[in-house]
């Protein structure tokens, strides 16, 4: 797997770039992991309802075509956009998003922070009263979001059994946006970034670390 450090990049853009390399792909074609950043921007999933973006402002709203519904993408998050061809790997799609998240997972431990996964709601959590504490959810819970923070969030797409958008990992961002939506269609979903937690690293080592994380997972 070829990894691609693209920096700070327009959403639009790379979103058509992700089209265009899924669509012209053959089954000789390496797989791709793209790692960036974005300007503000809202995307919505196709799950997404209008409703969710509760004040926009000035930041741009595009519609896509990954599952999910609406999050919100700035400097300081990594974006991991693995392009992969499930059918080589001989895995699908819930072991795929299963490994996406365990990526995560792994890169907030070499960072001493525990995450979790909530079910039927993709991404990674942490507990805000104990983000370093390795106690496991218990469950089922009345409110499953009570006392946890998104620290990433999840959003695939498969074309031809080819994957494309990927995972968000908050590292070090203004969070002030996320209030003008319904983070993945949840109201009142707190979200938080590495900095909140009290970890000081920057994006290029979050980036190295999620992206070696990756690729160890979709190498065949």
């Amino acid at each position: 797997m070829q990894t691609r450090i693209l920096g700070l990049v327009d959403y639009p853009a790379t979103y058509q770039a992700m089209r265009d390399f899924t669509e012209a792909r053959t089954p000789d074609t390496p797989d791709e992991l793209w790692l960036g950043e974005h300007p503000p921007v809202y995307t919505l999933g196709l799950a997404g309802q209008a409703a969710h973006v509760l004040d926009a402002r000035d930041i741009p709203v595009v519609a896509t075509n990954r599952g999910g519904q609406v999050t919100y993408h700035g400097p300081g998050q990594v974006v991991a956009y693995p392009l992969v061809d499930l059918r080589r790997l001989g895995i699908y799609v819930k072991e795929y998003v299963f490994r996406l998240e365990q990526a995560v997972l792994q890169t907030l431990e070499r960072y001493g922070v525990t995450g979790h996964r909530v079910a039927g709601a993709p991404g990674i959590y942490v507990r805000l009263a104990d983000p370093f504490g390795h106690a496991s959810l218990t469950g089922p819970r009345p409110d499953p979001f009570a006392g946890l923070g998104k620290i990433a969030a999840l959003g695939i797409k498969i074309s031809r059994h080819c994957t494309y958008h990927g995972v968000a990992l908050n590292v070090a961002m203004d969070l002030t946006p996320f209030g003008g939506i319904n983070p993945c269609g949840y109201a009142g979903l707190q979200t938080v970034d590495l900095a909140t937690l009290g970890v000081s690293t920057d994006w290029g080592t979050a980036a190295a670390h999620l992206g070696e994380r990756l690729a160890a997972h979709f190498s065949p």
